[in-house]
């Protein structure tokens, strides 16, 4: 999930191959879909609370992107009603908060994301 996450935060291009797997145009469409309708009937919730395309998996998995910065997977398999990883859910929305990753904040003129690793 990671992987796939960190590939598509890549502009569809493999971090570790550095071989593009997804075109451009299909790249965002995914994040799209994903940022719409991608943790069922909690996705309104999610991008209010974390604001970037995510999916989540009735397996406990949790995958997020920050486009052309980074991907992000959690696991955790306790589900809340709709069916998403409760901790999963939780980690994404301090990650965002910490990390400043909301697409719509319009007081973050940038992702502080590299600035904070770096």
């Amino acid at each position: 999930m990671a992987m796939m996450a960190a590939t598509l935060g890549n502009m569809g291009r493999q971090p570790l191959t550095g071989e593009q797997v997804f075109e451009i145009g299909s790249v965002k469409d995914m994040l799209s879909i994903m940022f719409t309708c991608g943790m069922y009937d909690y996705s309104g919730q999610w991008a209010y609370r974390v604001g970037v395309p995510a999916k989540s998996g009735v397996s406990g998995g949790v995958m997020a992107v920050v486009n052309r910065q980074l991907g992000i997977a959690t696991y955790s398999p306790r589900l809340d009603r709709r069916g998403n990883s409760c901790r999963g859910i939780e980690i994404c929305v301090e990650l965002a908060a910490r990390l400043g990753l909301r697409a719509f904040d319009c007081l973050n003129v940038g992702s502080s994301f590299l600035s904070v690793v770096l």
